[in-house]
């Protein structure tokens, strides 16, 4: 093979082979095992001419793949013509290299197929810096397996005034150029996404915020676009969206929330990706209400929601962690009330691409908190199937429960009243003083995000419980 050829991680117009070892814990759909990476790998520009896999207890150290199954690889390689090899894992630079003076072609794995796609669907800056951050991360220690020019010895040669001496490996250089790379990129990411941190913080105090969440290609987008003016790019292939976007959805009765269309999931995640696409997901942890969207109609559903919900998991695992850690050092009380996850309403997408109801009847018993509906925009005047059902369900969850309450607010809160008059049901009003005491039909989630953005409100009912369950008391002039 040609060493040269190591240094293009594109695969652009090549021809591809797939290979994977199948594991005892593998994650994979056994009806389409090389589904998924097919898609990836045709996303990113290839070819897929041929799979080869393998089932094995435990992966060989060196090469991942057994000696015999290597040796078959490069024979499927030269009868399919093919340039590139990738395989269905992420290996180490020392497989990598390996298995390439074996087949004698490119091998690339799922982490750099998956970096590529990243790279090349990135608009925006904060995603190139993100990108590039996890390119990065994922390159440095790779850095003496990959590329064979890092092995030359820059010192004593013939460059003039202070190159002699006995120099330094150019590995040593590059590596300190991607230390140093990384650094600056981190410190620009960081800044944006603290300026970024607290408009979400501001506009989640002001508004009620859900997020629409699911594997890549499930049909968030085309969701986002139905229900909002938002524009986000939707196409039917993996990756469509590797931003946050958000914009405001009008449920009627002169109440708005928050939709946050997020960056899909994927099994297998690059490490290196998430962490710098992190800040990104995070929008999901702060969100009042998470709606899950599922491709019902994919065959590969089931290991899809799984992926998701554990992916899920493990961030507000960390984030919850890091929090109370963070509250504690400032503090230093340990009885710090953790913030709570948003509640989760999967819903059941794609439902008029089933050929019948089975499927569909088997999902609804096995999850109870589900919804069935059709993502696109609805014909005509009409909403396809779930969409109401869809706007009453988050209007029910803005509005919290309805409870007839008296409550007394000062007169100079404008905002707090205007509220009240719009999406309350206004009984009874009279004024003292600079007070106005309102009899009202009202939702105590509404009432709690008025209270908790700052509004002087005194609940003149012996039980008015907010969120918490504890009775509210405000001072008023």
């Amino acid at each position: 093979m040609d060493t040269n050829h190591r240094t293009d991680t594109k695969i652009q117009s090549e021809r591809a082979v797939l290979a994977a070892v199948r594991l005892p814990d593998s994650r994979f759909n056994p009806d389409d095992p090389f589904g998924e990476l097919t898609a990836l790998v045709e996303q990113a520009g290839a070819t897929v001419v041929g799979t080869l896999d393998q089932n094995l207890q435990r992966p060989h150290a060196g090469t991942y793949m057994g000696s015999g199954k290597l040796d078959k690889l490069k024979s499927l390689c030269s009868e399919l013509r093919a340039d590139t090899v990738i395989f269905d894992h992420e290996l180490s630079p020392k497989q990598i290299a390996t298995i390439e003076k074996v087949v004698e072609r490119k091998v690339l794995d799922r982490s750099e197929v998956i970096l590529d796609i990243f790279a090349s669907r990135a608009t925006t800056h904060e995603a190139k810096l993100q990108v590039e951050i996890a390119q990065l991360e994922y390159t440095y220690p790779r850095l003496r397996a990959m590329w064979s020019h890092l092995e030359r010895i820059a010192g004593g040669s013939p460059g003039g005034v202070g190159t002699r001496g006995p120099g330094e490996q150019q590995l040593e250089i590059d590596r300190r150029l991607v230390q140093r790379r990384k650094t600056l990129l981190k410190q620009e990411l960081s800044k944006i996404q603290a300026r970024k941190q607290r408009t979400v913080e501001k506009r989640n105090a002001d508004h009620f915020s859900v997020g629409l969440v699911g594997y890549t290609n499930a049909g968030k987008s085309t969701l986002f676009n139905t229900l909002t003016a938002g524009g986000a790019y939707a196409d039917d292939r993996l990756f469509a969206t590797l931003m946050t976007r958000t914009r405001m959805w009008n449920l009627g009765q002169g109440t708005e929330v928050m939709l946050s269309d997020t960056v899909g999931f994927v099994r297998d995640l690059p490490h290196n990706l998430v962490a710098s696409f992190r800040a990104t997901l995070e929008e999901a942890t702060h969100a009042d209400l998470l709606l899950i969207v599922l491709d019902v109609s994919d065959p590969a559903a089931e290991l899809q929601y799984q992926e998701v919900m554990r992916t899920l998991d493990e961030l507000f695992d960390t984030v919850k962690a890091e929090t109370e850690r963070s509250a504690k050092q400032g503090s230093g009380n340990d009885n710090i009330e953790p913030r709570q996850p948003p509640k989760r309403v999967v819903l059941l997408n794609k439902v008029d691409q089933l050929r019948n109801n089975t499927e569909l009847l088997i999902w609804q018993q096995r999850l109870e908190n589900s919804l069935p509906i059709c993502a696109l925009p609805p014909e005509g005047d009409t909403p396809r199937r779930g969409q109401e059902e869809l706007r009453r369900l988050v209007l029910d969850e803005t509005l919290g429960e309805i409870r007839e309450l008296t409550l007394t607010l000062p007169m100079r809160e404008s905002h707090a009243l205007n509220i009240l008059e719009t999406k309350a049901d206004i009984l009874d009003r009279t004024y003292e003083g600079n007070n106005v005491t309102i009899r009202a039909r009202v939702g105590i989630r509404l009432l709690a995000r008025m209270k908790s953005a700052g509004a002087q409100i005194r609940f003149d009912d012996p039980e008015s419980p907010n969120r918490a369950g504890a009775p509210w008391k405000a001072p008023l002039p």
